[in-house]
């Protein structure tokens, strides 16, 4: 039996996921994750620290609010905010860590989670600058956005996401709730090199399967195409063994937006 005392953290982080394969740490390719422990063992290097992220991120997809809980076996750290300060002189300049907080040994990062949103930039029409690609799915050609943003709305509620999500779904079940999905035009997240014009799908909800956000944007810019129609995604929800959708958007325009918990377990 374990006996040794534990300690548990919550650290909020934001990041530019251009550089890495994802969150979750893998042998032989640079993660967010992977960094972040390298990080912590020069900061600490004493200690015996497990960390469970709220949720994956894939490659390439950046996150402004990631959340994940860090277990200390051994004494209590003190001063969280130096602690902080010095993760953050350590960790490279695309992650940077928002908050450091003690949370109850109950608490779940991954169990507590509640909402999150998810917000995929896109522009399309004349090809953007290169340095804008870490931040934006470009498709060519025009897009009817008033098509697009209307079969948008056809999402909200509870469905079956079978034809929106790869693979089999980790809970065992392809049922999920949306709150909100909805087409705006981008006007809080610029800068000089960004399209003139340029938009997001923004879309939340309690939990997501392996490329659901990237699968219903490329679904959704078929629409806009043309190639697929509203009656198109009201299949896929309602009977999504009858149709198979291949629609998946460039990864690099997806960004975790927020992520919400449970009031009572933080």
């Amino acid at each position: 039996m374990d006996t040794i005392e534990k300690h548990h953290y919550l650290l909020r982080l934001e990041f530019l996921g251009f550089r890495y394969s994802g969150w979750q740490q893998q042998p032989g390719v640079k993660t967010i994750e992977g960094m972040l422990r390298k990080t912590i063992r020069f900061v600490l290097p004493k200690k015996s620290v497990k960390l469970l992220g709220a949720g994956r991120t894939d490659a390439l997809v950046s996150a402004e609010d990631f959340a994940v809980q860090m277990i200390v076996k051994g004494e209590e750290l003190q001063d969280l905010s130096m602690l902080a300060k010095t993760l953050n002189e350590n960790l490279p300049p695309d992650i940077r860590l928002l908050s450091f907080k003690s949370v109850s040994p109950e608490f779940n990062a991954i169990r507590d989670a509640g909402q999150k949103t998810y917000r995929y930039y896109f522009c399309f029409g004349e090809k953007p600058h290169p340095y804008a690609a870490p931040f934006f799915g470009y498709f060519r050609g025009q897009l009817n956005l008033e098509d697009m943003s209307k079969t948008a709305t056809l999402f909200i509620g509870e469905h079956n996401l079978k034809s929106f999500i790869a693979g089999s779904a980790e809970s065992g079940t392809y049922l999920r709730t949306i709150e909100k999905c909805q087409i705006r035009e981008n006007l809080d997240f610029t800068a000089v090199f960004f399209p003139a014009v340029s938009y997001f799908l923004e879309v939340s909800g309690k939990g997501f399967g392996r490329y659901q956000i990237r699968m219903m944007m490329g679904a959704l810019a078929a629409v806009g195409r043309g190639e697929l129609g509203p009656s198109d995604i009201k299949v896929a929800l309602s009977d999504p063994d009858s149709l198979q959708l291949k629609n998946l958007a460039p990864a690099s325009g997806l960004q975790l937006r927020s992520v919400e918990f449970n009031k009572s377990s933080v």
